[in-house]
């Protein structure tokens, strides 16, 4: 490897970087938006998904949290109001989740704020060409390791 650090190094960074990054993140939408990051990531998912729906199975693939925790994290956010379960109609067997109208309206003003929050925290202490370069790095490893993940303008 080149440069002057040992191989752990970058990895270790790139921990380091997201540990602060999701305790600002996690801090920021429990105590402004009452929801944590597991549930601001479940409800941006969904907000991305064809009408707003996913099976619980697939939310729980996309994610870090295991089935059984995905199925506690849903049924908070059922609780809550901000998603539906449903069962699901194409075959009967498993579950898909929706979005509500009221999940819609704490999304969007979690995410503008998290957006903010991430400008000000990690994007401003970057240039242009900086942020491209850390682009290109993270497609080179989502092609790589989950090819329907990369940016398609980037594969």
């Amino acid at each position: 490897m080149a440069g002057n650090f040992d191989d752990g190094a970058p990895w270790a960074r790139l921990l380091s970087v997201h540990t602060v990054m999701m305790r600002r993140l996690e801090a920021m939408l429990q105590a402004d938006y009452h929801i944590s990051h597991g549930e601001f990531e479940v409800l941006l998912r969904l907000s991305w998904a064809d009408q707003q729906r996913m099976r619980l199975r697939e939310l729980a693939d996309t994610s870090v949290i295991t089935r059984s925790g995905m199925s506690r994290l849903i049924d908070r956010l059922e609780q809550a109001g901000l998603v539906q379960r449903e069962a699901a109609a194409e075959d009967g067997r498993g579950a898909n989740v929706r979005l509500t109208a009221s999940g819609q309206e704490r999304l969007a003003a979690a995410e503008a704020a998290n957006i903010a929050l991430v400008r000000t925290t990690f994007l401003s202490l970057y240039s242009a060409a900086e942020l491209d370069q850390m682009l290109a790095f993270w497609d080179r490893f989502l092609n790589h390791y989950w090819p329907e993940k990369a940016s398609p303008d980037r594969k």
